[in-house]
C-alpha cells in the first residue's frame, strides 16, 4: 500500500470546510431573517424611501459642516419624512372638522333614505337597456324604507363588528410598522454613505463589478418608481379635486386629498371619484356625474397608462410594457411593496437581456 503524504489531504480538507461554513452562514443568515420576520416589511419601506431620498441625503452630506451634523440631517430628513406621510391624514381630518356643517346634511339624507328608501333616478328610465331589471332592482332594494331593505338586513351586526374589529387590528399593526420604519430611516441616514459604500463594496467582492452596476440601476428603479407614484398621485387628485368643484360635489378640497393619497396606488383613484359620481347621482345632477365619471377615466388611462411608465421608465430606460407590468404584477404578487419590487426586477430582465445580446 502506498502511503499518503501529510500534505495532501489539506485541499480536501479546506473544500470541506469552506462548504461546511458556507452552509453553517446560510443557516444563520436564514435564522437571523427568521427571527426578525416581523420587523422585515419595515425595513424594506424603509430601505425604498432612503433609496428615494439618497440623491437629497447627498447633498446635504456635501454641506460645509454636514459631517458634524450628521445626526441632525438624519433626523430632519426622517421627521420630513413622517410629515408628508401623515399631513394629507391630518388635512382630511381638518377639513373633515371645518366642513362639518355640511355633514348634517348627509345625515339628515341618510336618516331620509332610511325612513322612506331612495327614488329612483329618472335616467334609468331612459337607459337604453336594462332598465326594466335596474328599476325592479332598485324598487325591491333601495326604493323602500332601508330599515326594510334586503340589502340593509343583510347587514347583521355581528359582521359590523367583526369587521370593525379587524380593521383596528390592522390600523393598530400599520401604525406600529409605522414606527419601526421612521426609526430604521432614521438609522439608515444616519449612517449615510458609508453604508451605501460598504453595500456596493460588498456586491461587487460578491457578484463583481456587473453586479454593482446591477445594484445601482435597480436602486435608480426603485427611485423612478417612487417618483412616478407619488407624482402622479398628486396630479390625479388635483385634477379630480377641480372636477369635484365644478360639478359641485360636496367637501371638494377633502375628496381631492383623498383622491391623490389613493391614485398614489395605481388604478384606485376609481374608488373616489366613483363614489363622488354616485353621490351626484343619487342626487339627480346626472350629468355632472357623467362628467365626474368620463373625466375621472380619462385621467386615470392617461396617467397610469402614459404619464407614470414614462416618469418611472425615463430613470430606468425600461420599455414602458415591462414598467407596466412591473407595477402591476409587482402589486399582485408582493402587495404594496410590489410596487417597488416589481420594476426592479424588470431592470433586472433588461439588464441582462442586453448583456446577453451583446
Amino acid at each position: 500500500m502506498t502511503q499518503r503524504k501529510p500534505g495532501e489531504s489539506e485541499p480536501s480538507n479546506k473544500k470541506i470546510q469552506h462548504a461546511a461554513s458556507t452552509v453553517l452562514y446560510a443557516l444563520l443568515v436564514i435564522l437571523a431573517l427568521w427571527v426578525v420576520r416581523d420587523f422585515i416589511p419595515a425595513v424594506v419601506w424603509a430601505a425604498v424611501i432612503a433609496i428615494a431620498l439618497w440623491p437629497l441625503l447627498q447633498h446635504l452630506e456635501s454641506q460645509p459642516g454636514s459631517r458634524a451634523r450628521s445626526t441632525g440631517v438624519a433626523l430632519l430628513l426622517t421627521a420630513a419624512v413622517g410629515l408628508f406621510i401623515v399631513l394629507p391624514f391630518l388635512l382630511v381630518l381638518t377639513q373633515a372638522a371645518h366642513e362639518s356643517h355640511e355633514s348634517h346634511e348627509l345625515i339628515a339624507w341618510f336618516k331620509q333614505a332610511e325612513a322612506n328608501g331612495i327614488p329612483l333616478p329618472s335616467l334609468v328610465e331612459h337607459l337604453p337597456f336594462g332598465s326594466q331589471q335596474v328599476s325592479s332592482w332598485w324598487q325591491e332594494n333601495l326604493a323602500r324604507p332601508l330599515h326594510e331593505s334586503p340589502v340593509a338586513n343583510g347587514l347583521h351586526a355581528e359582521s359590523v363588528l367583526a369587521f370593525s374589529r379587524h380593521f383596528g387590528a390592522v390600523a393598530a399593526h400599520g401604525l406600529i410598522l409605522f414606527g419601526f420604519m421612521l426609526v430604521t430611516l432614521f438609522v439608515i441616514f444616519q449612517a449615510g454613505s458609508n453604508m451605501s459604500g460598504n453595500l456596493i463594496k460588498a456586491t461587487r467582492r460578491a457578484f463583481g463589478v456587473d453586479g454593482g452596476q446591477l445594484v445601482e440601476q435597480m436602486a435608480a428603479a426603485v427611485r423612478g418608481t417612487v417618483s412616478g407614484l407619488v407624482v402622479v398621485g398628486i396630479g390625479e387628485g388635483l385634477l379630480l379635486g377641480i372636477a369635484y368643484a365644478i360639478t359641485g360635489v360636496p367637501h371638494a378640497t377633502l375628496l381631492g386629498l383623498l383622491t391623490a393619497i389613493a391614485a398614489m396606488l395605481p388604478f384606485c383613484a376609481p374608488i373616489i371619484f366613483c363614489a363622488a359620481a354616485l353621490w351626484l347621482f343619487v342626487q339627480g345632477a346626472t350629468v355632472g356625474a357623467l362628467c365626474v365619471l368620463i373625466f375621472g377615466f380619462v385621467v386615470v388611462l392617461v396617467a397610469e397608462h402614459f404619464v407614470r411608465p414614462l416618469l418611472i421608465g425615463s430613470s430606468t430606460r425600461l420599455p414602458f410594457l415591462l414598467v407596466l407590468f412591473g407595477i402591476l404584477g409587482g402589486a399582485q404578487t408582493f402587495g404594496l411593496l410590489g410596487l417597488f419590487i416589481g420594476p426592479a426586477l424588470m431592470t433586472v430582465l433588461t439588464v441582462l437581456w442586453r448583456a446577453w445580446v451583446k
